[in-house]
């Protein structure tokens, strides 16, 4: 099948994507929305992937781009003649391929874009429903997305579930390679936290829940991975509470390297307060570690408390602090917690598995395209 995988920039997600399709035998062009600098993806496109070249892909992208990029987009439409168009986020990326009226196109939500964006204005909730107006097929990572796309009329039928998923021979269970040595950690009791540091995934939630629980828990640690907007704000929180000393800023991690900071830590943290099927918990379970994260619909369909770890409510410091200060008073327990949370992984969480969910959304958009012909 020829596959044109369009995508606001080029992740370690979209790596995988396109690697995956590649690897199925798909005939497979790339096609990139912006840049972003902060993108920490450094592996080169599978070589027989192609990169299309066009008007987007080189900057960030403005609303008042869109004619334009829609014209040029048209173009290689045109040119490449895919058998379907795979698209995500909703907004910002399928919604130019709508503009075209190209179809079958398969539009895939990446969580947020429609748990949290689509409701931000009444110019996202017209983008919104404009683009699943004309997607042919919508892929979601998790019955809540799927949920809010059936607020917006788009019928059930034509929804396939893919909740993504991780490579469990890379993300496993493991030694460290000596990291918590070389941090000088090997006594303390170490929480986990690596969503990027914008206001949508609360981890300046995570660090003031960190503080109040580091103040009564002297060997209580944090490593604290990523970057973004909020950094002076998380990084004089801790300074203020003199916890700084306490904390490894490990910054941006590439894919290769990111299994030996989950095998050190004792417990995974997310504050997010939106997400679909979140791939870094869904590493965290398969690297066998017990997990904290915020109550959200998408978190809820994966934890169940005090089997794979705890929920605590979303956006509450304090109910955070109380959940790892109680995650390390039971530490013996935590070694079951952590072979449950891997067990989940094997049976739901298994990329191999789960990818042939997205080729079959694309059968059924290339079907049902041919049928209303």
């Amino acid at each position: 099948m020829r596959v044109l995988y369009f995508s606001r920039d080029y992740s370690p997600h979209d790596y995988r994507f396109l690697s995956s399709l590649a690897d199925n035998g798909h005939q497979v062009y790339s096609l990139r929305l912006e840049r972003d600098v902060r993108q920490v993806e450094d592996r080169l496109l599978p070589p027989v992937v192609q990169q299309l070249q066009w008007k987007g892909g080189k900057n960030a992208v403005r609303w008042l781009d869109y004619p334009a990029l829609g014209k040029d987009l048209h173009r290689l439409i045109h040119q490449v003649q895919p058998d379907v168009i795979h698209a995500g986020p909703v907004q910002r990326v399928a919604s130019l391929v709508a503009m075209t009226g190209y179809r079958p196109l398969v539009t895939m939500s990446w969580g947020s874009d429609l748990l949290k964006e689509a409701d931000a204005n009444g110019w996202m909730r017209w983008v919104t429903r404009y683009t699943l107006q004309h997607t042919t097929v919508l892929v979601a990572d998790c019955q809540a997305v799927q949920r809010k796309a059936a607020d917006f009329g788009f019928p059930e039928d034509r929804v396939v579930l893919f909740p993504w998923g991780v490579d469990l021979d890379h993300f496993s269970p493991g030694d460290d390679g000596g990291l918590r040595h070389r941090l000088g950690w090997e006594d303390a009791f170490i929480v986990l936290s690596l969503r990027a540091w914008e206001p949508l995934y609360g981890v300046d939630v995570v660090v003031r829940a960190f503080v109040q629980a580091a103040r009564q828990m002297a060997n209580l640690r944090l490593l604290l991975l990523g970057g973004g907007s909020q950094a002076d704000a998380l990084r004089e929180i801790l300074a203020r509470a003199g916890m700084s000393d306490r904390v490894y800023f490990g910054g941006q991690v590439t894919n290769l390297e990111l299994p030996r900071y989950y095998r050190t830590a004792d417990l995974y943290v997310s504050a997010s307060h939106s997400d679909g099927s979140s791939v870094s918990l869904l590493e965290a379970l398969a690297c066998g570690k017990p997990v904290l994260v915020s109550d959200i619909p998408g978190n809820r369909e994966w934890i169940t408390s005090g089997s794979q770890g705890w929920l605590f409510k979303d956006g509450d410091d304090q109910a955070l602090a109380e959940g790892i200060l109680e995650a390390a008073r039971i530490q013996e327990q935590l070694l079951a917690m952590g072979a449950s949370a891997r067990r989940l992984a094997e049976e739901r969480a298994d990329w191999r598995k789960n990818f042939r969910r997205l080729e079959s959304a694309y059968e059924m958009a290339v079907q049902r395209t041919r049928t209303e012909e």
